[in-house]
């Protein structure tokens, strides 16, 4: 009888070694969770300045073109280009949302 109490008080301890693991385990996915919720807002947010970025050096490009070049026709044809590009953006940025 004693072994019997003592192999079933050893599997209730193990038992409640497990559930302990278990607990620290889900607060782990969670805290994981809420990173990779945070990780992924920075994405978003790291992505829109590369996008911007990218505008103005399209825009600093332009301006240089138009500085050495300076034909109002071309200077037109490169501001409506510009100008479809950042529609182009706002809507991909609109159907995202």
């Amino acid at each position: 009888m004693f072994d019997f109490e003592t192999t079933l008080s050893g599997i209730e301890y193990k038992i409640r070694q497990l559930i302990e693991q278990n607990d620290k385990l889900k607060g782990q996915v969670m805290q994981l969770k809420e990173q990779n919720e945070e990780q992924a807002e920075i994405i978003k947010q790291q992505e829109k300045n590369i996008s911007q970025l990218k505008e103005e050096t399209q825009i600093l490009k332009i301006r240089n073109t138009l500085v050495d070049k300076g034909d109002s026709a071309e200077i037109k044809l490169k501001i409506n280009q510009m100008i479809r590009n950042i529609d182009k953006s706002l809507s991909l940025l609109n159907d995202i949302s």
